[in-house]
């Protein structure tokens, strides 16, 4: 390869003009004890006199090398770049050439060296080449490199060597020359390892990193015998491993990989007589290598290395595109949540509360969406979660109540004649801790006009169980004040029926699992119940009267179901048997039909 100026050699110093072949001249003597190793060269390229150096330097007699091509004797002529620059310089065309080459000296040993070759001055004819031993400092600059490429506790190739593989595998001219053009990479994580190192020490942990790369290495090593190249294995920092799969034949090669490195690795440790059982969780990318870039592998490979341990640990998981799109969407969403609330994206909707006793529609819950200017209508499942992680859901909610609270008294100024409905609205647990919620109730009831007593706020079973201080305080105040508390989803959490007699609760909201379990067995004509469902059921229900509370039935979608819960006392029904969530004008329609008619969508 072609070198770069490094200053003069000591051959420069000579006057090239007068070195010839006669060892008669004084300039012949200086040549022949230089320790600089050096041969004249004619313009065919054969060499006219070597020195003593020189002949040492490539293990041969100098004598012997008068008329040899020098090309071949210093390596220029297997390198076509250099041999065309060498060209140049014998004909005049170039002043210099300056390369390294690696040489196989005579006792079998190889020798790199630092080639120049100068036309002779003073108008003569063929060059000088010199050539300077430099094989020490080759070997000292590999290992260098070796210490800077290697992890000093497994001895694996580190995150940078890791990662210059994986730049010059994805390099076009590397996978369209040969090969699959696929790559893969499995991104291996210790489960547990901080509690090593936390309890029994770094040295220990490091001892245990440095086995599970042995081990890692022989997985590699079996799967390259069955391969035509064997898998990179490297440490990537901490307890991350990677192992990388150039030319890669799918995902049953990776998945194999990834099954025989769980495999090695469930075996227990034995370090120094402390035992030790250590298990793993891989992500496992594989895909074209055109088109993917180092970051984005490696993206992927994080993503999913999380994935298989949320999923359990101790196992691996495929990159899932559907998966990720999903959580690229989540992400996007909360990215532009609270701008969305700002430019007015959310819009509620209203689904009837029915009476199960005159079918009478006695009230609505409010239903967030947002109308999203990408994804389309949103339902509270897609977002109400990243608003309670990034606090947005106080903001949310105060709109939400504020537009609830108005629509209610809307629909009472616009049916004078009926009895007015109350609107449940649904109140986060962190509303009640990040924000002053008795106040903004207050405030909005004034300012809407709206009774007290025609809002419901429904807290989560989970959320109310378990309250004190502020929270506690907080519903206490609310419902002096004369607004309905209702407990939302009851039946999947704690289900203390003896503790809501100690909270400021009015009503109980049924999770829609008890009512779906109102299903028939056997013939569906003979409409034979399940009479474990129907006794829970009833229980509940009568325990929640004796307290002085009222229960709603969620998710109501037959007749049927409807029937059992009126048998058994239920006071309120809200499903799809009555209405889907709706926006606010057709609500006004139901009002003004009086009794509201089952089935009506």
């Amino acid at each position: 390869m072609s070198g770069t100026s490094e200053g003069p050699t000591p051959a420069a110093d000579l006057d090239r003009s007068a070195v010839t072949v006669s060892d008669q001249t004084p300039y012949y003597r200086v040549f022949a004890a230089a320790p600089l190793a050096m041969a004249v060269v004619d313009p065919e390229g054969l060499v006219v006199s070597a020195n003593a150096a020189f002949g040492e330097l490539i293990g041969a007699d100098p004598a012997t090398l008068t008329g040899r091509a020098a090309a071949d004797l210093v390596g220029l002529a297997s390198d076509a770049r250099n041999r065309h620059a060498y060209r140049e310089v014998l004909r005049g065309g170039q002043g210099r050439l300056r390369c390294t080459r690696r040489l196989k000296h005579r006792e079998g040993h190889s020798v790199w060296v630092r080639v120049t070759v100068t036309p002779l001055t003073g108008g003569g004819p063929g060059v000088l080449l010199s050539a300077t031993d430099i094989s020490a400092r080759r070997e000292l600059q590999a290992r260098l490199r070796h210490l800077e490429m290697h992890d000093p506790v497994t001895r694996l190739p580190n995150r940078a060597l890791f990662f210059e593989r994986l730049t010059a595998a994805l390099e076009a001219e590397s996978y369209e020359r040969s090969g699959t053009g696929r790559i893969g990479l499995c991104y291996l994580d210790l489960d547990g390892f901080k509690a090593v190192n936390d309890t029994l020490g770094h040295r220990l942990g490091d001892r245990l990193l440095a086995a599970v790369a042995e081990r890692l290495t022989r997985v590699a090593d079996e799967a390259g015998r069955a391969r035509a190249a064997t898998p990179l294995v490297a440490r990537l920092g901490g307890d991350e491993f990677a192992l990388l799969v150039e030319d890669s034949t799918g995902t049953e090669q990776l998945a194999d990989l990834a099954e025989s490195a769980l495999r090695a690795l469930e075996e227990p440790f034995d370090l120094g007589g402390q035992r030790l059982s250590s298990t793993a969780s891989i992500g496992v990318v594989e895909r074209h290598a055109a088109g993917t870039s180092a970051t984005g592998l490696m993206q992927a490979a994080d993503t999913t290395l999380y994935w298989a341990k949320a999923d359990g640990k101790g196992r691996w998981t495929l990159f899932d595109p559907e998966r990720n799109a999903h959580r690229m969407t989540r992400q996007a969403l909360s990215s532009t949540l609270r701008p969305a609330i700002e430019r007015g994206e959310f819009v509620l909707e209203y689904q009837p509360l029915v009476g199960m006793g005159d079918g009478r529609l006695s009230g609505v819950e409010a239903l967030v969406r947002w109308n999203h200017p990408q994804f389309g209508m949103l339902t509270p499942n897609r977002f109400i979660g990243l608003a309670e992680e990034d606090g947005s859901i106080v903001q949310l909610g105060r709109w939400a109540l504020a537009t609830a609270c108005r629509q209610a008294r809307r629909w009472q100024t616009d049916n004078p004649g009926e009895p007015p409905i109350f609107v449940s609205v649904n109140v986060a647990v962190r509303q009640v801790w990040d924000s002053d919620l008795v106040a903004d109730v207050a405030r909005t009831l004034t300012e809407t006009g709206l009774a007290p007593r025609l809002l419901q706020l429904e807290l989560t079973e989970s959320a109310v169980m378990g309250s004190a201080g502020r929270p506690l305080q907080a519903l206490q105040a609310l419902s002096d004040m004369g607004v309905r508390i209702a407990i939302d989803d009851f039946g999947t959490g704690y289900s203390n029926l003896a503790y809501l007699s100690r909270l400021p609760v009015s009503v109980l909201k049924l999770d829609g699992s008890f009512v779906r379990g109102f299903q028939y067995e056997g013939d569906k004509k003979a409409l034979a119940p399940n009479p474990a469902d129907e006794v829970i059921v009833e229980a509940m229900i009568q325990l929640a009267h004796r307290l002085g509370l009222t229960v709603t039935a969620e998710c109501v979608e037959t007749a049927a179901q409807a029937t059992r819960l009126r048998r058994i006392g239920c006071d309120t029904g809200q499903g799809w048997l009555y209405s889907r969530p709706v926006p606010p004008d057709r609500i006004s329609e139901l009002l003004q039909a009086q009794t509201y008619a089952v089935g009506n969508p």
